[in-house]
């Protein structure tokens, strides 16, 4: 079975070396909700009002589909070592979908946010100037993804190796079992804040050139 990807692959996007103003929020990993003081947008666009809006139009939808899909992969990839740990799937049926899920969700999540670090949010930061440093905040999300990124694929590899090779790979899936939690929380966290900060602004200014 070939490893669908390897730690070397991973992509540290245009510009993440920039210098960036200072922060006023907590890291991903400790954040509970988008700091208050960047709800400013959000207060006036909360989420239920968002569908009803005349400017939720293709992007935002497509946003919001995009942030779905790695949510469900992220669930898929839990669910089916969860099932092969409880034998309730065949190892092999487990490497096959953790090769075809993992090699989507990362090169799905880089091509996301190299078009969000490049093209988006240097637009989007100019909009309003009390949420610019939410764009910070969202780069730092990004570095801090990237190294979530490389553990989880090389914990993805240890175990489909194991698979490949016939031997043990019950230890090496409950590795990637146990890094898969912290994973998709942190990457939930960081998707509801994105959304949180980036919804609202182009709900309120709607600019012509991304929407």
């Amino acid at each position: 079975m070939p490893v669908a990807w390897n730690s070397a692959e991973i992509l540290y996007l245009k510009g993440r070396n920039a210098k960036r103003k200072p922060l006023l929020m907590k890291n991903l990993s400790d954040r509970q909700e988008l700091p208050e003081a960047l709800r400013v947008l959000l207060d006036e666009y909360p989420r239920e009002s968002w569908e009803s809006s005349d400017n939720f139009g293709a992007l935002i939808r497509f946003w919001l589909d995009r942030h779905m899909m790695f949510r469900k992969l992220m669930a898929s990839l839990q669910d089916e070592t969860e099932r092969a740990l409880d034998g309730n799937l065949d190892a092999r049926m487990l490497g096959n979908r953790v090769s075809r899920y993992g090699s989507m969700l990362v090169g799905e999540l880089h091509g996301h946010h190299n078009v969000e670090d490049v093209h988006y949010f240097p637009r989007l930061r100019q909009l309003d100037a009390r949420i610019e440093t939410g764009f910070d905040l969202l780069d730092s999300d990004h570095h801090a993804l990237d190294g979530m990124i490389e553990a989880f694929t090389g914990d993805a590899n240890k175990m489909l190796g194991a698979v490949t090779s016939g031997s043990d790979w019950r230890a090496p899936a409950e590795v990637f079992r146990k890094g898969l939690i912290g994973f998709e929380r942190n990457l939930d966290r960081h998707l509801v804040d994105e959304e949180d900060l980036i919804v609202p602004v182009l709900l309120k200014y709607a600019p012509a050139d991304l929407m």
